[in-house]
């Protein structure tokens, strides 16, 4: 492995932040990373250089016509989407669902059944359940195992049937962690022919994606938990977006992927979007090289952003695996989500935990006095949550560390941790 934290390090300016002489930690990831100085320069060079809306025939238009093209290319190489037509840009993976669910929701009927998860955050729930009521669908849950804090697919394959229209299922959990085996779950959904929506957010900055590998129909994220800007986008399967009715004002383009962007969007959020997908080519070609043999039939930036991803998982598992065993090591905790260090690969690395005696929220709120950033409560993962018996105790401290943090800020975090849950 040839992964240079420092080098990394130096690209993101808030890791250096000090507030009244004391560090940061940024352990807030799952809920948003920060951005390295090419994102933001780029944003602003958007701002300061390009900024027209997109079809005119001036100069200033014509770059912002430029900055949006390349970020669709970039995406499409980020995913290996088959075209840069199928990439959709939105406010976020909550917005582009509320919005594309309704679109969906024309080619159901009346007792159509949708399989939504227990594992999933509320973005990949609620705005179905909403589409279920106004059409009177039904809901049917596919749960996961509260001891592994995994699916097992032969509940998948009992709760398909004739009348199954769409399975919404997350790539990772927000909570739990654990990445789910999308491809198969796409794989048992496409042979009863129904249509897959993949919630990505939070495999996005941890794993290598591959939409044609996976084999569903629409797989949205959000640049802003991937180290850009607050933007999100979905990739949708050309052949099933052209079956769908744009929600969209009359003088709206028709044709894709436009007809599915709401009114003007974000040019300088989305020429982050593209800076960051550089970002993690950057680093392919810098320091991935071992891995890049793993991507050979990819060439040029898909090669280089996905051999990173490679690298950069192998660096996170360590730093989970270094985390977990710091917090078994403390009485009281309880993990939830997987924790064998054999089993690091079938989880991204934000870590979840609760303790017999002290509430989420007062051991965030002690931490943050420290400088140390985590998340507590049910962090939107409201079915997750009421699964393990959470709900209403608060939830969970989640820690999620990502590339950029380092085993000292972990062993910190811990030194930390213990006296706050012994006063």
């Amino acid at each position: 492995m040839n992964f240079d934290l420092q080098a990394i390090r130096s690209q993101f300016p808030a890791l250096a932040i000090t507030d009244n002489g004391t560090r940061r930690i940024y352990f807030d990831n799952p809920g948003g990373t920060q951005v390295p100085v090419c994102v933001a320069e780029a944003i602003t060079d958007c701002l300061l250089t390009k900024n027209s809306n997109l079809g005119a025939f001036f100069a200033s238009s014509s770059d912002a016509d430029v900055v949006v093209q390349s970020a669709r290319e970039a995406m499409a190489d980020f995913l290996n989407a088959p075209s840069a037509e199928e990439i959709i840009f939105g406010q976020n993976m909550t917005t582009i669902t509320l919005h594309l669910s309704r679109s969906i929701g024309r080619l159901l009927r009346t007792g159509d059944e949708i399989i939504l998860t227990q594992m999933d955050h509320d973005a990949n729930v609620w705005p179905w359940v909403l589409l279920a009521r106004d059409l009177d669908l039904k809901i049917r849950w596919l749960p996961f195992n509260t001891d592994s804090f995994e699916f097992d697919l032969d509940d998948l394959d009992n709760l398909l049937t004739d009348r199954t229209r769409l399975v919404c299922v997350g790539a990772a959990s927000n909570l739990t962690g654990t990445i789910n085996d999308v491809t198969a779950i796409c794989a048992r959904a496409r042979e009863a022919g129904v249509l897959t929506y993949i919630d990505g957010v939070q495999a996005a900055p941890h794993v290598p994606i591959d939409v044609q590998e996976i084999g569903c129909d629409f797989y949205v994220c959000s640049a802003y938990k991937f180290f850009g800007p607050h933007q999100g986008i979905l990739w949708g399967r050309r052949e099933v977006l052209e079956q769908l009715e744009p929600y969209k004002v009359r003088p709206a383009p028709a044709e894709l992927p436009w007809c599915f962007e709401t009114g003007t969007q974000s040019h300088e959020g989305i020429a982050g979007i593209a800076a960051t997908v550089d970002y993690f080519a950057s680093i392919g070609r810098s320091m991935a090289q071992d891995h890049a043999g793993s991507w050979s039939h990819f060439s040029g930036r898909r090669q280089h952003v996905h051999a990173a991803m490679d690298l950069l998982f192998n660096y996170e598992k360590s730093l989970a695996i270094h985390l977990i065993e710091g917090l078994v090591g403390i009485d009281g905790i309880n993990i939830q989500g997987i924790a064998a260090a054999d089993a690091m690969y079938r989880r991204v690395p934000s870590v979840s935990f609760t303790h017999k005696n002290v509430p989420p929220d007062v051991i965030a709120a002690a931490l943050a006095k420290q400088n140390i950033f985590v998340w507590s409560g049910h962090n939107y993962a409201v079915e997750v949550a009421k699964t393990l018996g959470i709900y209403d105790s608060g939830g969970v401290v989640r820690i999620g560390p990502v590339h950029y943090n380092s085993v000292a800020e972990i062993d910190e975090f811990l030194l930390t941790l213990v006296p706050i849950l012994r006063a």
